[in-house]
């Protein structure tokens, strides 16, 4: 059990880091609860256009209708669960890569190829299933889970946050994909706390106010706020003196700056090894300094590779099971640890074993 007081509590036991019946449970009981971005607006712009992706290892299709709508559908056909499409295109109707079965855009079943004879068939009952989906600030989310708070309930704090720029029609300048050999909540953990900063960052410590670096909890996110005090590699604008890092839970970061933002979108890829996905948006692409942008994030994150994948090997060392946290610093960390226990413990499949 993590304790809520932050000065008493210990931190996630180390098996959870590693134990394969632990990362089964996080897709059912947290990945498959909760609000995942998916994807850019700009790939479904127009009627017929799609993208496939994966949430909690439930296969999806998004596509823009012909009425205009966005959704968020079953990308498994009623068939025998072949692929209905594959990668990212444009159709005016959709069909399944194994045996021809058509959908329209919005999921009812319209062709049957060599179905003669079939009896007790209702078309109606053979559409695809579909799931929730909301698009804010041109991002797509995707919930697998039919109740629960809204997008925007969800964000809580964070639209009014960002709202001091406006980055309506910010497109995407750059995109980089990384793999670690470290659990997803050991990257998780590391963003939640500026307390490693001094030591594992030292370009980024010359940058920050480090004593100024404070870390504001919200019901389903984070604020880390870090004021600014040699703009040399951060640029900022006149009048202010700080960058936003937000944290969504339970794996979207959102990084906001003046004139970009950022997201990265942490994935499980199995108990060991995890996926961070980097994007970057700009007003004007092509006369920002996207490069300079890119070059600085990626010096920090090749440092944040070392020492996560690190951790994830002292965490199964036999002489470690749990930690403590800096009441100071790491109140972030708890956060997150907390938010992980509540949704685990809504869990009524009981699969990974004693309680936190």
């Amino acid at each position: 059990m993590i304790d809520p007081r932050l000065e008493y509590a210990s931190t996630i036991p180390s098996r959870y880091y590693f134990d394969p019946a632990v990362l089964a449970e996080e897709n059912r009981s947290v990945f498959g609860k909760t609000w995942q971005l998916v994807g850019h607006a700009d790939k479904v712009r127009e009627p017929g256009q799609f993208f496939t992706t994966t949430v909690a290892d439930e296969p999806l299709l998004i596509v823009r209708g012909q009425d205009g709508e966005v959704r968020a559908m079953s990308n498994v056909c009623r068939h025998r669960a072949g692929p209905i499409a594959k990668g990212e295109g444009r159709r005016p109707v959709l069909q399944c890569g194994y045996h021809g079965w058509t959908y329209s855009l919005d999921g009812r079943l319209l062709g049957t190829p060599e179905l003669d004879g079939i009896q007790c068939f209702d078309r109606a009952e053979f559409a695809l299933p579909k799931f929730r989906v909301e698009v804010w600030n041109e991002l797509i989310f995707v919930n697998l889970e039919p109740n629960g708070p809204s997008l925007r309930d969800y964000f809580g704090e964070i639209i009014p946050d960002m709202a001091r720029h406006d980055y309506t029609g910010f497109r995407l300048a750059a995109r980089k994909d990384w793999e670690l050999d470290c659990n997803w909540k050991v990257y998780v953990d590391n963003y939640l706390e500026g307390y490693h900063i001094p030591i594992v960052h030292p370009g980024l410590f010359r940058e920050l106010d480090y004593p100024r670096y404070r870390t504001y909890t919200r019901r389903f996110h984070s604020l880390q706020d870090a004021p600014v005090k040699r703009a040399e590699r951060i640029r900022l604008t006149e009048g202010e003196d700080d960058v936003r890092y937000f944290w969504v839970f339970p794996n979207l970061m959102l990084n906001v700056y003046p004139d970009n933002f950022s997201t990265n979108l942490i994935l499980p890829l199995g108990p060991h090894r995890t996926l961070t996905i980097f994007e970057w948006y700009f007003k004007d692409p092509e006369s920002a300094p996207v490069a300079e942008t890119v070059s600085f994030s990626d010096e920090i994150q090749i440092e944040d590779i070392e020492i996560c994948e690190a951790v994830q090997r002292g965490l199964q060392s036999q002489t470690y099971d749990r930690g403590r946290y800096s009441p100071a610093r790491e109140n972030g960390v708890h956060h997150f640890h907390s938010l992980y226990q509540e949704f685990l413990s809504n869990s009524n499949t009981g699969n990974v074993g004693p309680a936190l």
